[in-house]
Parts: C-alpha cells; sequence; structure tokens
C-alpha cells in the first residue's frame, strides 16, 4: 500500500507565494518520476510540472518561471514552490508519483487526495 500526503495549500494575494509538499509512505521501494497537476473549476486536470529521480524537470508554459518543482529522494518527498501567483492558478494541486512497491515489479502512478489553492484579493 502506498500513500500520497499533500500540504501546504491555502489562500494568498495575487503576487504571493506559497510552496506545496508531497510526502509517500508506505512499502516503497522505488520511485521514478514525480509531479504536479492542477484542476480548476469546470476545467480538466492539467499537468503543472514533473521531476525525474535525477533531478531534471518540466512545466507547463503558464507556470514557467514562476513554480519551481524539487525533491527529496531521502524522504520520498516533492515540493512545488509557487511565486508570483495569479488568479487563474487557483485550483485543486494533486501530485503523483510513480511507485514500485517492495512486493512488485512494475511501477504504477500513485495519486493524492488533493490541496486546494486559491488566489485572490
Amino acid at each position: 500500500q502506498v500513500q500520497l500526503v499533500e500540504s501546504g495549500g491555502g489562500l494568498v494575494q495575487p503576487g504571493g507565494s506559497l510552496r506545496l509538499s508531497c510526502a509517500a509512505s508506505g512499502s516503497i521501494f522505488s520511485i521514478n518520476d514525480m509531479g504536479w497537476s492542477r484542476q480548476a473549476p469546470g476545467k480538466q486536470r492539467e499537468l503543472v510540472a514533473v521531476i525525474t529521480r535525477g533531478g531534471s524537470t518540466s512545466y507547463a508554459d503558464s507556470v514557467k518561471g514562476r513554480f519551481t518543482i524539487s525533491r527529496d529522494n531521502a524522504k520520498n518527498t516533492v515540493y512545488l514552490q509557487m511565486n508570483s501567483l495569479k488568479p487563474e492558478d487557483t485550483a485543486v494541486y494533486y501530485c503523483n508519483a510513480d511507485v514500485k512497491q517492495l512486493s512488485g515489479l512494475a511501477y504504477y502512478k500513485y495519486w493524492g487526495q488533493g490541496t486546494q489553492v486559491t488566489v485572490s484579493s
């Protein structure tokens, strides 16, 4: 069993910053890619950022230069530093991780429960 638990969401004014965290726990042997997606009301879920085990990163065009994804492999944790936040960044943010369990042969994608980020004055 693998669990991903997010934290750090909340209400922030435009131009402000937030840092999201997501910790993976359970019967984990190895984690490959970790990432963040978001879903705004009435819209489809979109990929925000991905980071490989080796630290290579990629971002959606809408957040490049404002968001930074990072990870701590020793803690099985991924972070999303969000700066210069805009009202259009308002969404539920979900983390995900490609995990191989101790008893498993393949990697499977697991998702967190989501954390609300609201950008409003």
